[in-house]
């Protein structure tokens, strides 16, 4: 007698509300989740970053040090740094390591706090895979890479428009190269694809595969090196 083969069971997306957290930050310019996705970031109007635990819907720490509201924020891969941009034209650099939360990176002989200024409204920030860069983005158009270690300025990207709104910026999968939002609709690597007319605000690379997802006006793209051949299961038909 022959058994039918299991079906693997379907994706299912995340529609149910599990839990709404009031962060008491002001506006809440970003949320991101840690590498393990157990904790998450939120970025507040107020100057301050707080880190949570979603699930139980608690607040474990509050970092201050920004001059004015906290646009962006990232984890590193072994979840012992957290990165954070602002208006203050500043990226902070936080030793969560340690149990006194300091920030930056420090001279061990003088104990001092040291952070990278930019000279322009920075309005995101994330590691490279490796965990020894910063990537960010700011109002001049201009990407900048840096040094997690140093604060040298590695390189800088230009070539997308960005002056008025809070766009992101990433790396690929293997840090070989540097992606933006831009204000002209579209998304800016070593070659431009067009999302449309409007102001391309968010975008994320795949951690493992070259795809991008890009959102803009409400809708989100997917963008990769071959097409997408989409199945239908047999029997089935389009929702």
């Amino acid at each position: 007698m022959a058994f039918p083969e299991p079906q693997p069971r379907k994706q299912e997306l995340p529609r149910k509300l599990l839990r709404s957290l009031d962060c008491k930050q002001g506006a809440v310019r970003a949320v991101r989740f840690n590498v393990d996705g157990n904790y998450c970031l939120t970025c507040g109007s107020d100057k301050s970053l707080k880190l949570w635990s979603p699930m139980r819907g608690t607040l474990l720490k509050t970092y201050s040090g920004h001059g004015y509201e906290v646009l962006d924020a990232d984890g590193s891969c072994d979840n012992s740094h957290l990165t954070s941009c602002g208006s203050d034209k500043t990226v902070i650099l936080w030793d969560v390591a340690t149990v006194d939360g300091r920030v930056r990176r420090y001279d061990l002989r003088m104990g001092q706090l040291h952070s990278d200024f930019v000279d322009s409204p920075v309005t995101c920030v994330c590691f490279s895979k490796d965990g020894q860069c910063t990537l960010s983005s700011s109002l001049d158009s201009t990407l900048r890479l840096l040094d997690k270690d140093t604060g040298e300025l590695l390189g800088e990207y230009k070539g997308h428009k960005n002056s008025r709104y809070k766009l992101e910026c990433c790396l690929t999968e293997k840090d070989t190269h540097v992606v933006s939002c831009s204000e002209d609709g579209s998304g800016s690597l070593s070659l431009s694809v067009s999302v449309g007319k409007g102001v391309v605000q968010s975008l994320s690379f795949h951690p493992t595969e070259p795809r991008l997802l890009t959102a803009s006006e409400g809708s989100i793209q997917l963008w990769g090196e071959e097409s997408l051949v989409m199945e239908e299961e047999e029997g089935e038909g389009p929702a």
